[in-house]
């Protein structure tokens, strides 16, 4: 019995390779979101898993009571658990679904069958599917900067969004800090350094007041917006956890709120000011 999730390409990749193998796929509702996301985020864990056994009346229909659930699903599902609620015992398979046939011939995983790499070809994947999510977002951000900064401010969101949906999965190795979210503050203050020196130029007639305000404005709510993205990715690595994960958005999404709280205020008092000197 093998388990995967509602995600189509998850699926796919796991039908394509048992073509000739009598097996049976259990498949867990995950809302559409791959099995390592899902587990990183919860949605591929223990209850869903003794759910989906007991909706769908597994022990009336098979003998077998072990469950070869994808190792990436093991930060979701505890194995114990499982057996102590439904009687299945769980198995975790490979990484990659194209080594499910020998693993099942051999009855064992083998080190290299464990081994997870997350490198830059593994990161790349993830950049179309963030940057399609984020798509709406992005343009409904670009369009207000652009009516309330011009083109500096619609270059500076969008240099943002480009860093945390492209920059931050190639560059994240790289990046200083320990959790995505520093991470995603370096990668934006850079962003936010940058949009800020071309505001501040772009302003050579306002006062130096109203210059500096719109010049802080950038700094303070491109970091956040880059950050946010950049914690998006917490449910996509080879080391993100449901408690990580919790405890990474408890401790800072509160402060990129209040960043770009400030920084949409900043430029408000920024703009405000421009229109008194005038």
């Amino acid at each position: 019995m093998l388990v995967s999730a509602n995600y189509r390409l998850s699926f796919d990749a796991l039908r394509s390779v048992l073509g000739g193998t009598d097996a049976w796929i259990l498949v867990l509702d995950t809302y559409g979101i791959n099995v390592w996301c899902a587990a990183g985020k919860g949605t591929f864990g223990t209850d869903e898993l003794v759910s989906r056994i007991e909706s769908t009346r597994l022990a009336e229909a098979v003998e077998n009571r072990t469950l070869v659930v994808p190792q990436l699903g093991a930060t979701g599902v505890r194995a114990r658990e499982v057996r102590r609620r439904s009687g299945f015992r769980v198995e975790f398979g490979p990484v990659r679904a194209r080594d499910l046939p020998e693993f099942l011939r051999r009855g064992s995983a083998t080190e290299e069958m464990r081994r997870v790499r997350f490198d830059l070809r593994d990161r790349a994947v993830l950049i179309p599917v963030e940057a399609g999510n984020a798509l709406p977002y992005l343009a409904g951000a670009v369009l207000l900067a652009h009516l309330g900064d011009g083109a500096v401010g619609s270059a500076g969101i969008t240099a943002a969004f480009a860093a945390g949906l492209v920059g931050f999965p190639v560059l994240m190795p790289r990046l200083p800090g320990g959790d995505f979210s520093t991470k995603g503050f370096f990668l934006g203050g850079a962003v936010g350094l940058a949009a800020a020196a071309a505001a501040y130029a772009a302003d050579a007639e306002a006062g130096s007041a109203s210059r500096v305000l719109r010049a802080v404005s950038y700094l303070l709510a491109l970091p956040a917006v880059t950050s946010f993205l950049a914690l998006n990715f917490t449910g996509c690595t080879t080391f993100a956890s449901p408690s990580g994960v919790r405890r990474e958005i408890f401790r800072y999404v509160p402060a990129m709120a209040a960043m770009a709280a400030a920084g949409v205020i900043t430029d408000i008092a920024g703009r405000v000011l421009r229109a008194r000197e005038v």
